[in-house]
């Protein structure tokens, strides 16, 4: 039964393991190379190897060229200047005379030269005298360089130089590289010197030097695939380190990081990846954070009205008191959700609803609200004269938080003042006290959800939202906001926002 099961199990596992080696990087990059490199030799061989005959064609032709120069120097020496030789020659063939034809003084130099010169292998030196197969380097001439045969009756028939190949069907032959020069006496061609050549021999040793190359490549491409192979793998490696960092990461532990080494692309995926868990594990800590803070600003609303409604007695007027409490830390509950709605709002796209404001009049309807917050001396600083692409509405809830702020952070003689004026590209409102101050440190900490300064003399009754709900509107709008305080002195609350309708939020 074991057994069967076993049997049963392979076939799927095995599709599977395959899938997943071909499915890497590192298989892949392998596949492409060996690829590339098999297209490469596919174009390259063939072309090494048309190389290869052309180069050994050329040597042949050069021979031939030096064959043909030897004889245009010999015949300038033995038959024009009427060398010794030459007479030794004519006299051995044709017996002493006073007089010797120019048929005969050719063919004792035709004797002479074919003597003398030593040829290389498949090379054939061949005379014709008035149009007749003379004499041969050697005697055992091809058919196709024999008496009669179509190739000399050609050449036995030229009357000015020729240079050529001749093509034949035996693979022992190849082809016949050949030079023909006409012999011209007093302008009457009385032979042919011919200078042919057998490339097969050459050929065939082109061909055995291709099959080196070829084996040579065979072997330095084996070796060079196997270090690239081990190369891939290597630089892959952080790859694969990522991916196992990436699966032993989990919600309760973010700490994790991959070690960078290096430098390159690699090297920099390596460091984005821990930048970006360095943004995952803040933001996963300013979640719990905030389900932290959010579950204690719930908490403590219920657990006093939870108290108060269990401790209630029959008195009417007990009973007043406690439902008016309890009605109060509803209330307050209810704006806590309010602002917690409003902030998750912040993030989607129809947050915001823009229209043209004309900031001056803005400017003094804020100062109007503004004055209803408390009982502080209120002063309008200035009110620009411009209009903008904003939310009228979101900015009126953000500059009436920053007075509301201002109030709660103030004593009724101080001084909280509201403006608004443009500077260079940017729409400037600001609120400014001369309250307590905020300290240096707690300057930025403030516009963080739940967030109070340390400092602070007097706590507002709100849930510490007020400063990141500016903040978010702020940043909706493509602005910004920040303070500048110093403690004892007051505050003055910055809001930024662009005259350029911003394309975000809408």
């Amino acid at each position: 039964m074991n057994t069967h099961r076993n049997l049963n199990q392979t076939p799927i596992n095995f599709p599977i393991r395959w899938q997943r080696f071909f499915g890497e990087a590192r298989t892949r990059i392998f596949i492409w190379y060996i690829l590339l490199m098999t297209l490469f030799l596919s174009l390259s061989i063939p072309a090494i190897r048309q190389r290869l005959f052309l180069l050994v064609e050329g040597r042949v032709k050069e021979e031939l060229l030096e064959e043909v120069t030897i004889f245009h120097e010999m015949f300038a020496e033995e038959f024009e200047a009427k060398n010794v030789s030459l007479k030794l020659q004519l006299t051995e063939e044709y017996g002493d005379r006073q007089t010797y034809s120019t048929s005969q003084k050719l063919s004792a130099f035709f004797e002479i030269l074919l003597s003398r010169q030593i040829t290389e292998d498949d090379t054939f030196l061949i005379a014709i005298v008035e149009g007749e197969f003379y004499k041969s380097s050697s005697k055992a001439l091809p058919k196709q360089l024999q008496r009669n045969s179509e190739l000399v009756e050609s050449w036995a028939k030229l009357n000015e130089s020729a240079r050529g190949e001749y093509q034949v069907s035996d693979s022992k032959i190849g082809s016949i590289l050949y030079i023909a020069e006409p012999v011209k006496i007093q302008g009457k061609t009385l032979g042919v010197f011919v200078v042919a050549h057998l490339t097969a021999g050459e050929r065939q040793e082109a061909i055995e030097a291709f099959k080196v190359v070829i084996e040579v490549t065979v072997a330095v491409l084996i070796l060079v695939v196997l270090l690239a192979w081990i190369a891939a793998g290597k630089l892959l490696a952080p790859l694969r380190s990522l991916t196992v960092t990436a699966r032993a990461i989990e919600e309760s532990d973010l700490s994790q990081r991959i070690a960078v080494k290096g430098e390159g692309e690699i090297a920099e995926l390596a460091t984005t990846f821990n930048e970006m868990m360095d943004r995952l594990e803040e933001a996963f800590a300013s979640q719990r954070n905030f389900i932290n803070d959010a579950g204690h600003e719930l908490r403590t609303p219920i657990t006093i009205v939870r108290g108060h409604l269990e401790l209630m007695g029959d008195d009417p007027q007990e009973q007043a008191e406690t439902i008016t409490l309890v009605m109060d830390e509803l209330d307050r509950m209810s704006r806590f959700v309010e602002d917690l709605v409003l902030l998750a709002k912040a993030e989607q796209s129809d947050f915001l609803h823009l229209e043209t404001v004309d900031v001056g009049a803005l400017t003094e309807e804020l100062f109007a609200k503004a004055k209803a917050l408390g009982n502080r001396n209120w002063e309008l600083d200035a009110a620009a004269s411009c209009c903008i692409v904003a939310d009228r509405q979101r900015i009126t809830q953000a500059i009436v938080n920053l007075a509301q702020n201002a109030v709660q952070h103030t004593m009724s003689d101080d001084i909280i003042a509201i403006g608004s004026a443009v500077s260079g590209s940017e729409m400037r409102f600001w609120v400014r006290d001369t309250g307590e101050g905020i300290a240096k440190i707690d300057q930025d900490r403030i516009f963080e959800r739940f967030a109070r300064a340390a400092n602070s003399r007097r706590r507002s009754e709100g849930a510490g939202l007020g400063l990141s709900i500016v903040r978010a509107i702020a940043e909706a709008h493509g602005g910004k906001v920040y303070v500048n305080s110093q403690l004892g002195i007051g505050a003055t609350f910055a809001f930024i926002l662009p005259i350029e309708p911003f394309e975000g939020k809408r």
